[in-house]
């Protein structure tokens, strides 16, 4: 590997030249590999070709806009986001939250913050631990149940269908993709959004007693989703992909 190609790679997707490549070129200056993209087709060619670090996406573009962009790159990856917009109403930031980016800063930014959040934001999702099994799966089998990911529901042995929340789905998924590693409240409220949606620690306890109610034959000894002494959790059975 050389020097260069061990600094991490940022895509800046911005339809503003005078935005774009000058922020581009602050992050070369900064230590970073940085390419650009006018608008979400050339983005997706670009995410498609090259290995992307982490992508720093304005949501106001003409055609397709950050929003739905960044809806596909959770979709298909899990390389970071972080959205930029002239807007500073709050319906922006918590749906660009919702649909998984990892943060937001509203323009006029200064580059410097923007160096630091995108440091910040790299720190944490590189220290996660990796997803072992594909979010393309339509299907999960675990013990006694299936999960439909297309549907976001349960399926019991019987074939009836049992409904998630969100937060159950985003959580039960982020444990099937990790099986039998010890995950703490901290790692599992990055890894479901959680922390940038404004929930706590505490929130993880909550879905995870609804969701051992729904899938355990005694919620008060799980055979799925452990107890972690210090704190945390663990899916304790190997998932099967359909």
């Amino acid at each position: 590997m050389t020097r260069d190609d061990s600094k991490p790679h940022i895509l800046v997707v911005e339809d503003a030249r005078d935005i774009r490549e000058p922020l581009a070129r602050y992050l070369r200056e900064n230590g970073y590999r940085s390419t650009t993209a006018p608008d979400a087709a050339a983005a997706r060619k670009v995410l498609k070709s090259a290995g992307i670090d982490l992508v720093v996406l304005d949501i106001m573009m003409p055609g397709e806009d950050g929003l739905s962009l960044c809806r596909f790159i959770r979709e298909t990856s899990q390389t970071p986001v972080i959205l930029l917009t002239a807007r500073g109403e709050e319906v922006d930031r918590i749906i660009g939250l919702e649909m998984g980016a990892d943060d937001y800063i509203p323009k006029p930014f200064s580059p410097r913050e923007l160096i630091a959040r995108i440091g910040a934001v790299l720190r944490r999702t590189q220290a996660l631990p990796p997803r072992q099994k594909p979010p393309s799966a339509a299907k999960v089998t675990f013990g006694d149940w299936t999960l439909d990911t297309g549907q976001r529901e349960l399926i019991d042995q019987e074939g009836v269908a049992h409904p998630l929340s969100s937060g159950e789905f985003r959580l039960l998924t982020v444990l099937i993709e990790r099986p039998k590693i010890a995950l703490s409240r901290n790692q599992l409220l990055d890894l479901t959004k959680g922390r940038d949606a404004d929930l706590f620690d505490r929130s993880i306890d909550n879905h995870v007693s609804r969701l051992r109610k729904k899938l355990e034959p005694d919620p008060k000894n799980p055979r799925y989703i452990k107890t972690v002494w210090g704190g945390g959790y663990i899916f304790a059975v190997d998932p099967v992909t359909e």
